[in-house]
């Protein structure tokens, strides 16, 4: 069959057959991208300086610069020692209560995720000084690195998050209002986790941890500019004072003067060492982001993801069905692919096919982030569970086990966000009534 007669469908299977072919044989996924969609390019007779030109103009989006700002922030703030206060900040307000230290630490991962925008980096800030406070206290250590492991998928849904920034870039979606979305989801999410805690450690004593106004006093002074970060930078974005990847400047000088002229924790050598993790994990998102670009290009300009769309309504037009399948293929991708490949790779596919079911695309985002932060905590790839091992010295197994019963929690978290878009979309909502 000659390229030009290529049904949409066909150009669609070759290009995952060639996907899936090359991931089966152990190639990263960045390369299983980028040499399918060339490899369509060369059977379609398409110039290949195309796909180079489309691919590098995603890579100068405003909006992308978010990222490694966001990135720094979040390295420069655990450097700083903003998170540290921050966990003192929420074990003295919850942790004196039985099961109270499982409970502040997902607290802590709340405020950590408001000030990073990513799942392992706020599971790796909290966990190293979580995970050994609460088996210090009495908690099973592979229980204290489940509910660290699973916590830790609460920072990519409370905002800013970096998979929002990227879900935004690649479907064409407001990060601001993304952003907006996070918020009641997250404190769902975040509470749907405390009451596991609750009933799973209520045996658990408090390990000689007392109630005290004086420290309770103490730790907020403590930490007053540490919560006062994640205030001024999301205060700042929906106040319309700047926009997003502003915020994620004005979060890093923030970080810089606290760090450096008030808790004088910020040194030169730990400054260049978050220059060095920001430029690792920046760059590996990039690459993902130009050969996603392209692959999503050829999707769309074949009009691919429509096709799926009506051959998918052609079998029913229940949208709660479709979503049943949509968070159940999220969850078993998540196990085996990390967070950013997934957004870059389903957004194309499945926003279209959601969107002709009347889904918006903020609910439709909000939802895949979600079960991106699931993906954190299920092996084989689970990055989360493999931070939390390697802190806790316990095996992933034992890890994975204990995590089960938050992982539920979470599953039905996202039930109740998908049967009730309106604790999605409220805020975002209100974005659009208070816009003159």
């Amino acid at each position: 069959m000659e390229a030009a007669a290529m049904s949409p469908l066909a150009i669609g299977g070759m290009l995952f057959l060639i996907f899936f072919a090359l991931l089966l044989i152990g190639s990263p996924i960045m390369v299983a991208l980028g040499v399918g969609t060339m490899a369509c390019f060369i059977i379609l007779d398409i110039d290949l300086s195309l796909m180079i030109e489309r691919a590098f103009a995603s890579l100068t989006a405003f909006p992308l610069m978010a990222l490694p700002a966001f990135v720094l922030a979040g390295a420069l703030m655990e450097a700083a020692g903003i998170s540290r206060r921050l966990v003192a900040v929420a074990e003295s307000v919850v942790g004196p209560i039985p099961g109270g230290l499982a409970i502040s630490t997902v607290l802590s991962c709340v405020f950590f995720g408001a000030i990073s925008g990513s799942g392992p980096a706020t599971t790796a800030a909290v966990g190293m000084l979580m995970i050994p406070a609460m088996t210090k206290r009495g908690y099973d250590t592979a229980y204290a690195a489940a509910a660290t492991a699973t916590s830790g998928g609460i920072g990519i849904i409370i905002p800013p998050s970096i998979p929002m920034v990227i879900y935004g870039v690649t479907g064409q979606v407001s990060i601001s209002k993304m952003f907006m979305a996070g918020f009641i989801p997250g404190f769902i999410i975040a509470t749907s986790l405390c009451v596991v805690h609750f009933f799973k450690c209520r045996n658990v004593g408090s390990g000689g941890l007392e109630w005290s106004l004086r420290q309770l006093l103490h730790v907020l002074k403590d930490g007053f500019w540490s919560i006062l970060a994640p205030l001024i930078i999301l205060g700042g974005i929906y106040a319309g004072l700047f926009t997003p990847t502003e915020a994620a400047i004005v979060a890093i000088f923030y970080t810089i003067i606290v760090g450096v002229f008030i808790h004088r924790e910020l040194k030169f050598k730990s400054f260049m060492a978050s220059l060095n993790t920001t430029s690792w994990l920046t760059g590996r998102v990039l690459v993902l982001v130009f050969t996603a670009t392209a692959f999503g290009y050829l999707l769309t300009s074949y009009r691919i993801p429509v096709e799926i769309a009506n051959w998918i309504l052609s079998f029913t037009d229940n949208v709660y069905l479709v979503w049943f399948f949509v968070i159940i293929l999220l969850l078993f991708l998540g196990m085996f692919m990390e967070t950013l490949a997934i957004i870059m790779l389903v957004t194309p596919v499945l926003l279209p096919i959601m969107t002709a079911y009347g889904v918006d695309p903020i609910h439709f985002g909000l939802i895949l982030i979600c079960c991106c932060g699931i993906g954190f905590s299920t092996p084989p790839l689970g990055e989360n569970m493999f931070i939390a091992s390697g802190i806790s010295n316990q095996s992933l197994e034992r890890i994975s086990l204990k995590a089960l019963p938050m992982v539920a929690a979470n599953i039905a978290a996202i039930v109740l966000l998908v049967l009730f878009p309106g604790l999605v979309m409220f805020l975002p909502n209100m974005m659009d009534t208070a816009a003159p």
